[in-house]
């Protein structure tokens, strides 16, 4: 199916014919027939599966074919949240994209920046305003924004709005929204708590799920490396020597371990940049174009700050820490192996961290290959001393029967 297919307006299709796009992704082909429809939507897709799409093209079409569109001052017809900057910035890429033969106007809004060049543009109107929610609260709260008359609300990402903390400033803005509206809801993983807040927020929805498992595990070879903690890094030096591996996005669970992994490999030879919620934004856009030129070769990410990240012919990703979420597993691999190109995804596994592997594997068609035949699997710490050389050599026999008995328990 093209997209010549679904009814969409002249415009857009001229735009998308400039962007070089034919026939649309699953979830495209099914979101956006039901939103032209003017139903709400429930969407479980990951990253990577054009989502952005989806919800954009079928919103610029419907405000357009709006009776009132073009007449009088531009006010907000349409609210676009989302947890991070670097989504904000793509989203908004996107609808000026998909839209650059309307005559519709978008701003975006995001903290960590001054706000007068965002608080200029808002005093212009605009009929698309996509914005992170702390941001939005705040302008809010100084009189620069009116959201009386949206008529279309997009969560985005809403399981890492969940993580990041911002579930109260949702409510808030969800609050001061019509009741009367459009809502379309997506969401990578579906935990309890996001289930939770779509129903508060949702009207009979329709629900849109791509699998990411079927979409990720056929393109992706995945490893397993069975370590103790504290020679993780030694194990990902070791693995950085294959030279086939020319990019790296390496995944940890805190934004203190993503900087003190990053200085590490700095280090040792190995460029790295790290990027999370703490770093400023020229910092995060500077790491990602360091990366996406190649100037760098390895990115270290907290999961919050990798959503959004656009990144073509990633060799390789790295799960220095094993995630809690089993649906975040999915999602990290999901960012190589992309377009028909093959991909590599690895993850280092310490003992404490099998209950969270084995919820991982419950998810996909069989388990994770096993990487059995490395120099860390073994090198355990004696009586809170590190081993010498040799005595390591003499007892490597019975301390492997002591790694594989602690991973048998």
């Amino acid at each position: 199916m093209s997209f010549d297919k679904l009814n969409i307006i002249e415009p857009i299709q001229k735009a998308l014919q400039v962007e070089g796009y034919t026939i649309p992704t699953p979830i495209q082909k099914q979101a956006i027939p039901i939103i032209l429809e003017g139903k709400d939507v429930l969407g479980s897709a990951q990253t990577g599966t054009g989502k952005t799409a989806a919800f954009a093209i079928p919103i610029i079409q419907l405000l357009t074919q709006n009776p009132d569109y073009n007449r009088g001052r531009r006010k907000i017809r349409t609210l676009i949240v989302t947890p991070t900057r670097e989504l904000a910035i793509q989203i908004g890429d996107s609808f000026a994209a998909y839209g650059k033969f309307t005559d519709l106007r978008y701003v975006v809004i995001y903290g960590g920046v001054k706000q007068l060049q965002q608080t200029n543009a808002l005093q212009k109107g605009m009929d698309v305003l996509v914005a992170t929610p702390g941001r939005l609260l705040d302008l809010m709260d100084q009189g620069y924004i009116n959201l009386q008359n949206i008529q279309f609300f997009v969560l985005d990402e809403a399981d890492r709005m969940l993580d990041m903390g911002f579930i109260h400033d949702v409510r808030k803005i969800i609050a001061v929204l019509p009741a009367r509206r459009q809502s379309l809801f997506f969401s990578a993983t579906m935990p309890a708590e996001v289930i939770e807040l779509a129903r508060k927020i949702l009207n009979k929805p329709t629900k849109v799920a791509i699998a990411p498992v079927a979409i990720t595990t056929e393109a992706i070879r995945q490893s397993v490396y069975y370590v103790d903690k504290d020679r993780k890094k030694d194990i990902l030096l070791h693995i950085l020597k294959d030279p086939t591996l020319e990019t790296a996005l390496i995944f940890t669970r805190t934004k203190y371990g993503a900087d003190k992994l990053a200085k590490f490999l700095n280090t040792n030879g190995i460029k790295s940049d790290a990027i999370h919620g703490n770093k400023t934004q020229t910092a995060r856009q500077h790491a990602l174009a360091n990366f996406k030129r190649r100037a760098s070769r390895v990115l270290v990410a907290s999961d919050i700050a990798s959503r959004g990240l656009d990144i073509d012919e990633l060799s390789c990703v790295v799960n220095f820490d094993i995630p809690d979420i089993p649906d975040t597993y999915v999602h990290r691999i999901g960012r190589t192996g992309r377009a028909g190109a093959t991909g590599r995804a690895i993850s280092f596994c310490a003992p404490e961290e099998k209950v969270n592997l084995k919820r991982i594997e419950k998810l996909l068609p069989s388990p994770i290959p096993v990487v059995r035949d490395h120099p860390f699997l073994a090198n355990l710490r004696i009586s809170g001393v590190k081993a010498s050389a040799e005595k390591e050599q003499s007892s490597l026999k019975p301390r492997t029967s002591i790694f594989r008995k602690r991973w048998a328990d």
